[in-house]
C-alpha cells in the first residue's frame, strides 16, 4: 500500500556533467559515490541519502529546500575540479510505492524533474552556461518563492563555475570552517594571497550567500 508523507519535502535529482566524455567512467562513478557518502552523512535536514539510481544520475530528500541547495553545493566542491554535477531541487509531497525497495513518486518528484530539465536548458544559453541547480515548487503546494530561488542560485552557480582549481581549494576549506590562516599554511602559498582571492573571486560573497540559502525553509 502507498503512503504519503504528511507534509512537503525537498526532492534532489541530480547528474553528472559531461559524463560521457571522462576517460575513466569507473574511476568518475567512484568519485561519485564517495562524494555522496560524504555529503549524506554531513549535511542536517537528510531525509533520505542520496545515492545513485541509474548511470550517472542520483537521488534523495530533504527536510527543507535550504538543506537540499546545502547538499548541492558540497556535492559540487567535493567533485570540483575534475568533475562536475548538476540539480533539481523540487518542493513538494512524496508518495512512498514501495518502502522495501524505496521506490517513490509524487508532486515533489515531478517538480524535481522539471527543475533539472530546467537547468539543462538554461546551461545551453551561452549566458547563463554556468548554471547547474534550479529549484521548483509543486503545483498548489506552500512554499519557498522559485523566483527568489532562482535568482540567487544563478549568482551562487556563476560564482562558483568563475573559479579557477585554487580558488575553488579556498572556497572549499572555508566551507569546511578553516581559517584563512589555516588555507595559507594547508596549501603553501601567503595569507595575503589567500585573502586577495577572497576579495577578487567573491568567495566571501558565495560563502554568505550559500549561508543565507541554508535557511530557506
Amino acid at each position: 500500500m502507498s503512503s504519503m508523507k504528511p507534509s512537503s519535502v525537498a526532492a534532489v535529482i541530480g547528474d553528472l556533467v559531461r559524463s560521457r566524455a571522462a576517460p575513466d567512467r569507473a574511476a568518475l562513478q567512484g568519485r561519485l559515490v564517495a562524494a555522496l557518502d560524504e555529503v549524506s552523512a554531513s549535511v542536517p535536514g537528510l531525509l533520505d541519502p542520496l545515492a545513485v539510481t541509474a548511470g550517472d544520475e542520483f537521488q534523495g530528500t530533504f527536510a527543507t529546500v535550504g538543506s537540499a541547495l546545502e547538499a548541492c553545493l558540497a556535492v559540487r566542491l567535493a567533485l570540483l575540479p575534475h568533475a562536475d554535477a548538476r540539480f533539481g531541487v523540487g518542493w513538494g509531497p512524496v508518495t512512498l510505492l514501495d518502502a522495501q525497495r524505496g521506490i517513490q513518486d509524487g508532486p515533489g518528484w515531478w517538480a524535481a524533474r522539471g527543475a533539472i530539465d530546467d537547468v539543462h536548458r538554461t546551461a545551453a544559453t551561452a549566458a547563463t552556461r554556468t548554471a547547474r541547480t534550479a529549484y521548483r515548487r509543486a503545483e498548489d503546494v506552500t512554499g519557498p518563492d522559485e523566483a527568489a530561488v532562482a535568482a540567487a542560485l544563478l549568482c551562487r552557480d556563476h560564482l562558483l563555475g568563475s573559479l579557477d582549481e585554487r580558488s575553488i581549494e579556498v572556497v572549499r576549506g572555508i566551507m569546511a570552517g578553516r581559517t584563512q590562516a589555516e588555507l595559507a599554511q594547508d596549501l603553501g602559498i601567503s595569507p595575503s594571497a589567500v585573502s586577495q582571492r577572497v576579495r577578487t573571486d567573491g568567495l566571501g560573497v558565495l560563502v554568505e550567500a550559500s549561508r543565507l540559502l541554508r535557511e530557506v525553509a
